[in-house]
């Protein structure tokens, strides 16, 4: 077992970190939420898995994008000449938007972008990035947490908004709740605006698992990385060596699952919750699931949520698809 000293609490028991651990850790199973990966940790483990050669969702959403462009912005204009103001939700790096960015700034010359997500760092690294790399495009980041609410500066004059959703991330949500993130989603657009939802698709089991449990480890420190920023951050007393990462697909909910497994019966310290919990041996923490979409699924979930499909991009492999859909 790993001796360490435990860190200086930065959080107290009214916060958003303290409150969902409370919650997840006192539930069977036990779960944390996804949101929680990413610190500046995780935020950059996450962008090296993205790199990954398992990881296909970001190079094959990346090439829809790069190949269809300036169709999805002509698209997202609609028949009237207005101009685009273009958001982000969960942007992180931004690196696969940059491509929708520079046809923007092709055919309007100057853009509002405005990145939304809840790790400052990776907002601030995308800034600085984007308006080296792009002269023309404004980036006004956001730091909040999108599922609660879409707030973000009213649009000019002749401006339609285009929201960025992108990175199959609705695959985080249970199906209800997929549907309520975009409904509150939807309640910040006025109608006319578009959505732009990349999702990935169901494909064979063992190309799932590869992406979700790569060969570097990359993906097993980034689960890990969220009982590190416990320990961080609560003062946790989480023994990192006594839990390993899984990942397993669940074909009743079309979904894959990552989790925490505790290797030992142990007894965790949460100091600034006052909280002890007790794990046995092989007992885990359901960490994410990222659910996998059929035909006509994704367009399903959008017409619930208030939006109008009008066309859907896919790669050569149908592996993964970018839909736009308009407020309605």
């Amino acid at each position: 077992m790993t001796t360490f000293a435990l860190p200086q609490v930065t959080e107290n028991a009214e916060s958003p970190i303290a409150s969902a651990v409370r919650e997840g850790l006192h539930t069977c199973p036990k779960r944390l939420p996804a949101w929680l990966f990413y610190d500046e940790d995780g935020s950059n483990l996450f962008d090296q898995i993205t790199r990954l050669p398992e990881y296909y969702l970001t190079r094959t959403e990346r090439q829809i994008l790069s190949d269809h462009a300036q169709e999805i912005l002509s698209q997202a204009t609609g028949s009237e000449p207005t101009r685009l103001h273009i958001a982000e939700l969960g942007a992180g790096s931004a690196d696969k938007t940059r491509l929708l960015l520079k046809a923007a700034v092709d055919r309007q010359q100057t853009l509002i972008y405005e990145p939304v997500d809840v790790s400052s760092s990776a907002l601030e690294a995308a800034r600085e990035r984007i308006e080296r790399e792009i002269p023309g495009v404004e980036v006004c980041p956001r730091v909040l947490n999108y599922t609660q609410g879409l707030d973000l500066e009213p649009t000019a004059n002749g401006e339609r908004r285009l929201v960025l959703y992108i990175g199959s991330s609705i695959g985080n949500f249970e199906p209800l709740e997929g549907v309520n993130v975009l409904k509150g989603v939807r309640a910040g657009l006025e109608p006319g605006d578009t959505l732009l939802l990349g999702v990935d698709l169901l494909k064979p089991e063992a190309t799932l698992l590869a992406a979700y449990d790569d060969k570097l480890g990359i993906t097993a420190r980034f689960n890990l990385n969220m009982l590190a920023r416990l320990n961080r951050e609560l003062g946790a007393g989480f023994d990192l060596g006594s839990f390993a990462h899984r990942a397993l697909w669940n074909p009743i909910d079309s979904r894959i699952e990552m989790h925490l497994e505790s290797l030992i019966g142990q007894s965790v310290s949460i100091p600034a919750l006052d909280l002890e919990v007790a794990f046995n041996a092989g007992e885990t923490i359901h960490t994410e699931n990222s659910y996998k979409y059929g035909p006509g699924q994704p367009e399903d979930l959008l017409f619930r949520s208030g939006f109008l499909p009008e066309t859907t991009w896919f790669d050569p492999q149908e592996w993964f698809a970018v839909c736009l859909a308009r407020a309605r």
